[in-house]
C-alpha cells in the first residue's frame, strides 16, 4: 500500500481492496469529501455482496465496530489526504491488523468522516469459509491485537486453512 501510495499522484490517496465494486454513490461521497477542507481522511459503509442474514449480521457488526470503537477495517476502504498519511508514515510494515493499526493512528489526528455510501465487497471469502466461522475468526483476531498479541503471531491463525467436511 505504501508503494502504491508513492506512485499516485494528487493531494488524496484512496485505499480499496481489489474485491470492491465502488458505486456511483460512494464516488459522489468522495468528491465532496475532498471539496470540504474539514475532512483528512474517511471511509465507507461496508456492504457484502451476498444474500442472507448472517451477511446482514456481519455488515451490523461492521457499522457497530466501526461506530463505538472507531474501528473500520480495509474492507471499507481509506482516503486519506496524501499530506496527513505522509505525515504519519503510511501503513505500518505488518503482515495482518496493518489497516486497524493505520487507523488508530489516523484518528488520533483527527476525526475519520464515514460517508453514507457503501462500497460492495464481493462474499466469495465469507462464502468459501462460511460467514459465522470468519467472523467469529475476525473477532478473535481482532481482540487479540487489541490486547497486544503481535500481528506476526496472528498472521499463522489467518491464513490457516479451514477443515474440509
Amino acid at each position: 500500500m505504501n508503494a502504491g501510495a508513492r506512485l499516485a499522484v494528487g493531494t488524496w490517496v484512496a485505499f480499496l481492496h481489489a474485491d470492491i465494486r465502488f458505486p456511483a454513490e460512494a464516488g459522489r461521497d468522495l468528491l465532496q469529501a475532498m471539496r470540504d477542507s474539514s475532512v483528512a481522511a474517511a471511509v465507507w459503509r461496508l456492504r457484502i455482496d451476498a444474500r442472507g442474514v448472517w451477511y446482514r449480521v456481519i455488515e451490523f457488526g461492521a457499522r457497530l465496530r466501526d461506530r463505538l470503537g472507531g474501528l473500520p477495517y480495509g474492507d471499507q476502504g481509506l482516503v486519506i489526504r496524501r499530506a496527513l498519511f505522509e505525515a504519519i508514515g503510511g501503513y505500518p510494515d505488518l503482515p495482518i491488523m496493518e489497516d486497524v493499526a493505520m487507523i488508530r493512528v489516523v484518528r488520533r489526528q483527527g476525526p475519520v468522516r464515514r460517508f453514507r455510501s457503501a462500497l460492495l465487497v464481493s462474499a466469495r471469502r465469507w462464502q468459501r469459509e462460511g460467514p459465522v466461522r470468519s467472523w467469529l475468526r475476525n473477532v478473535g483476531l481482532l481482540s487479540a491485537f487489541l490486547a497486544g498479541v503481535s500481528p506476526e503471531r496472528l498472521v499463522r491463525f489467518y491464513r490457516a486453512e479451514p477443515p474440509t467436511t
